[in-house]
């Protein structure tokens, strides 16, 4: 995935207050710290940051260029996002050096359909990679083509990109194929009338509106 680079500005206002007044000016709190190095506090432009998460994700390589002159290669290491506005309210951000083997959880895309009258359950959504921190898949694919009910895809089975080594248990099920229940069953557990119910309900609801109403 090719770096995004995006400028920051140090930030001197610490504290809840200095936060509202970095967002409201556009801009992300966040901090940069990793390698060894002091953790520094930066303000990022919130539109173009929440752009590159958008098309990378969590994956995504950012060079920041501070206006203090310094530079830095980092991931998304945390965001905090406010709950009813989906905005960032903060960022941590891991430095990283070029040729470097980081671990991360990149998300898993399922392609394909599975059988007919079948459920997917897909229970990891990530799995846990080794590979260059320049060079991250943004996402894995797992086929469920044809998949019968009993079959399940484990971490094993999802093809990496050259240079990408994986860092989960190789027996972790992400995906498990069921057989979907059927409109007995659904009705049995309360869900979705038989035929022979809903008829009944419909014959029950024509006869209530023909009733004649009393007077209190």
């Amino acid at each position: 995935m090719p770096e995004v680079r995006i400028s920051a500005e140090p930030r001197t206002e610490f504290g809840k207050g200095g936060a509202r007044r970095t967002r409201r000016a556009g801009k992300v709190p966040a901090v940069l710290y990793g390698h060894g190095e002091k953790p520094r506090h930066i303000a990022l432009p919130a539109r173009e940051l929440a752009a590159a998460i958008r098309h990378g994700g969590m994956t995504q390589v950012f060079d920041i260029a501070v206006s203090d002159g310094t530079s830095a290669l980092a991931l998304p290491k945390a965001i905090q996002r406010d709950p009813v506005k989906d905005t960032f309210e903060h960022v941590d951000l891991l430095i990283v050096r070029r040729g470097e083997k980081v671990t991360v959880d990149v998300p898993v895309v399922l392609i394909g359909e599975a059988a007919r009258d079948t459920l997917v359950m897909h229970e990891h959504q990530v799995l846990s990679v080794v590979a260059d921190a320049t060079r991250l898949p943004d996402h894995l694919e797992a086929s469920i083509e044809g998949l019968e009910p009993g079959s399940h895809v484990t971490a094993r089975q999802v093809g990496l990109p050259a240079g990408v080594e994986l860092a989960a248990d190789p027996d972790l099920v992400l995906v498990v194929v069921t057989a979907a229940p059927t409109a007995e069953q659904l009705a049995a557990e309360g869900g979705v009338p038989t035929e022979e119910e809903a008829v009944e309900g419909a014959e029950a609801a024509a006869e209530s509106e023909s009733a004649p109403v009393e007077a209190a």
